[in-house]
């Protein structure tokens, strides 16, 4: 389930940042929604990397790639070490 939801976290993402280029999408209920959900991710990135001329915003692009690899790096952990002990 975990597994599940890092592998359909970057499409929500990048529909959020699609968001950004309709005005008023952010208003809505589901611009809201998303919000509460990616927010919390892209924070942390956002204080490490501002953005760039105080408009391209390049955090979602880190956010994808931590992402990514926290997943790879988790399923092989649980592939390679976790499973087999209960096999």
């Amino acid at each position: 389930m975990f597994f599940l939801v890092l592998d359909y976290f970057p499409y929500v993402l990048f529909v959020y940042i699609l968001m950004s280029w309709f005005p008023g999408a952010y208003e809505t209920t589901f611009g809201r929604f998303l919000a509460k959900i990616c927010e919390p991710v892209l924070a942390p990135f956002r204080k490490i990397i501002p953005p760039i001329g105080g408009v391209l915003d390049l955090s979602p692009i880190i956010a994808f790639f931590a992402i990514r690899m926290a997943t790879y790096g988790l399923q092989y952990l649980v592939y390679n070490y976790i499973l087999p002990l209960f096999i």
